[in-house]
């Protein structure tokens, strides 16, 4: 919106030629949706506080937890919301990448309020059955990858071909099988950040992180002479979902401000599997799926225990963890929650400058 205006005032002065580089737009996509976050942040706060119903306090989880009852919940509205204003004003609109990543993001989001009000309205700690969330997952994951796979340019094969970190020469065309992939890494890390989202502020540092380091890889597929360089795909108009990583950012750590142990709001299902899918679409876009397996290795552990606990369970009547996700196994050992809060933000520091590394090592 703002970048339109900017094209047409820069006939009148060329500073506003500033406003083309991705960069300077990145910062100030950065900066506005933390901004709006911190300023919206009270007063949504206190909307959500109105509805007196609070996240659902699972009954056999730790004891500490049992203070949270009635912390107000849906708190990811507010990222949401922040994003998509930060973006609307300064990312390219004429972008499909940016628009298909903004609808991905308000569909999960769609779906996770939904669950989100039942838990709350409706009085039922369950929320929305679970098939019935999978299957709209599962449509809308499925939309976007056919969405880009029918939307590919012809003459970039590097759209549809699926890569390995590392080993830059191992180049495999996926051909309709591209679908498949982008299905499970959409769906897979929307319901994985969904899980990991189960502490004061556990899921969000690890998104930020994670956002700022595809920021990184979009802006180097994006450019024809960073990608040469680089050896990794080159994926043009990939540039500008920097806009969308940095608004992520911004609006996680502006989600952080309220969202820090003690926690004054939860993110919700709204919040937790839009931005899951979100970074999924843009790993997807970039292809740099297997990097983002890496660089969120927290949330891949935390699906990970959960599947393995049921399992367990299930063929031996046994279980691996005192409780899964494994973030609450840890508590039930006697860590204090900010301790396992920060111990795993240190571990998705280390996993992203990991998965930073891949740019350079061949």
């Amino acid at each position: 919106m703002l970048l339109e205006l900017t094209r047409w005032l820069q006939q009148l002065d060329d500073l506003f030629g500033l406003f083309a580089y991705l960069t300077f737009r990145g910062i100030l996509s950065a900066l506005t949706a933390l901004a709006l976050s911190l300023w919206w942040g009270p007063a949504m706060i206190r909307k959500l506080a109105q509805y007196k119903g609070g996240q659902p306090i699972r009954q056999d989880g730790p004891q500490t937890h049992f203070s949270k009852a009635g912390t107000p919940t849906m708190g990811g509205a507010l990222i949401l919301t922040t994003v998509l204003a930060s973006v609307l004003l300064w990312g390219d609109l004429r972008n499909r990448y940016v628009w298909l990543v903004l609808v991905v993001m308000l569909a999960f989001g769609a779906i996770g309020w939904y669950d989100d009000w039942i838990k709350i309205v409706r009085r039922d700690p369950n929320g929305l059955k679970s098939r019935w969330k999978y299957l709209l997952q599962s449509l809308f994951g499925l939309a976007a990858g056919l969405f880009l796979y029918f939307t590919a340019d012809p003459t970039v094969p590097a759209a549809t071909t699926f890569f390995v970190p590392l080993l830059k020469q191992v180049a495999i065309p996926l051909g309709v099988f591209f679908v498949v992939v982008a299905y499970f890494w959409i769906v897979g890390f929307s319901n994985a950040v969904n899980l990991t989202d189960g502490l004061d502020g556990l899921a969000i540092m690890p998104t930020v992180l994670v956002a700022c380091a595809l920021g990184v890889f979009a802006y180097a597929s994006g450019n024809a002479v960073f990608s040469t360089y680089l050896q990794i795909p080159q994926i043009p108009g990939a540039g500008e979902l920097v806009i969308i990583c940095a608004a992520i950012a911004g609006a996680g750590l502006g989600f952080l401000w309220f969202n820090t142990y003690p926690a004054m709001v939860f993110m919700g299902d709204i919040g937790a599997l839009a931005l899951g899918a979100v970074l999924g679409t843009i790993a997807v876009i970039v292809r740099q799926e297997l990097v983002l397996v890496i660089m969120g290795g927290v949330f891949v552990v935390e699906t990970l225990s959960v599947m393995i606990q049921v399992a367990s369970f299930k063929l031996t009547g046994k279980r691996v963890f005192r409780m899964a996700p494994i973030h609450h196994h840890f508590e039930l050992k006697g860590w204090p929650e900010p301790r396992v809060i920060v111990r795993f933000w240190i571990i998705s520091v280390v996993l992203v400058l990991v998965g930073l590394a891949t740019l350079k090592v061949r």
